[in-house]
């Protein structure tokens, strides 16, 4: 049987400028996708973010993976990610001016 597992790395989150979700240890999980659900209208033209990997949860390097993020309250937008270590996270930044309110969840899977 397969384990799974679904933390909230970031509830009600006001993302302006450059942003970065908390890091999240999940060595043990084989895949995992990001779920960025927006809290209100995105203020401004939207953005993308990046995936980064780390080995300590210090030090991050981006994994090649890019999605966009979501502008309408309650409009969700994800990505997928497999092969990443040890730690995980999401950054990005915003153009000026711009911000969004944000839960960000993260689902594991063995």
């Amino acid at each position: 049987m397969r384990r799974t597992y679904t933390a909230v790395v970031e509830r009600n989150a006001l993302w302006q400028g450059d942003f970065a979700t908390e890091p999240y240890e999940a060595a043990w999980a084989s895949e995992a996708i990001f779920f960025v659900r927006a809290l209100a209208d995105a203020v401004g033209t939207g953005g993308n973010a990046r995936v980064q990997i780390s080995a300590d949860g210090i030090r991050w390097v981006d994994e090649g993976t890019t999605f966009d993020l979501p502008r309408s309250e309650d409009e969700i937008t994800f990505c997928r990610v497999s092969h990443f270590g040890g730690w995980l996270r999401i950054a990005g930044t915003l153009a000026p001016n711009n911000r969004m309110a944000v839960l960000v969840s993260l689902a594991l899977k063995e």
